[in-house]
């Protein structure tokens, strides 16, 4: 795929920057110190070609475990017009995160150090975000009824997969139902899992016209 120089120079930058705060501590498995076709397709083209599956109205964007800033900072870049919240439990990875942010100069992403199932207690979070994004090597029930929270009523959960990960489409349960499944980078054989979270009956989505309600 081809880049635009507007959005490649930011890409190399944080990923320049991932490398040398990786040979301190440890933000991802991938080797680094040089620049090989898998990382690159990992950390940047991966989110990259999710970001055109990132509903036009999405102004909100939430990302658990960030740890490096994969998939979050890259999408981030992809879709300049979303709020971005970071999720990380780990302090030097959050320092990491802010210092991306930074360097980035994004001014519409923030960090928050924290497991992600503290944040149910701010009701400023619940159900306020058009997407959720999360890479992990297990997505276990328990973990999507958690994040599912954190999604707006017509909301999407993206789960990035790899080749050896597998698809939780046939076992999610309401309020979440599978919506799609896409193929991201061949050579990975990595795909994107699209989860949608539906209104329940009773519940109205925010923003609704009071005469909407009636």
């Amino acid at each position: 795929m081809t880049l635009t120089a507007e959005l490649a120079e930011p890409l190399e930058a944080y990923y320049r920057l991932l490398a040398a705060w990786n040979t301190k501590i440890n933000l991802t498995g991938l080797r680094l110190s040089e620049i090989s076709p898998d990382a690159i397709d990992r950390l940047l083209i991966e989110p990259i070609v999710a970001a055109k599956y990132v509903p036009a109205r999405a102004s909100r964007m939430l990302d658990v475990g960030s740890g490096g800033g994969s998939p979050a900072i890259p999408l981030a870049l992809a879709v300049p017009t979303a709020r971005l919240l970071m999720v990380e439990s780990k302090t030097r990875k959050s320092v990491f995160l802010r210092e991306a942010v930074r360097t980035l100069g994004l001014k519409d992403a923030d960090v928050v150090t924290a497991r992600f199932e503290e944040l149910l207690a701010r009701p400023d979070l619940h159900e306020a975000h058009d997407l959720v994004t999360i890479r992990a090597v297990r997505v276990e029930a328990r973990v999507l009824g958690t994040l599912q929270a954190f999604a707006k009523p017509g909301g999407l959960v993206f789960l990035f997969r790899g080749s050896g990960h597998s698809d939780p489409s046939e076992s999610v349960t309401p309020p979440l139902a599978w919506k799609a499944t896409y193929p991201l980078i061949e050579s990975l054989r990595s795909r994107l899992v699209v989860l949608e979270k539906r209104a329940v009956a009773g519940n109205v989505p925010r923003g609704t016209p009071r005469s909407a309600q009636a």
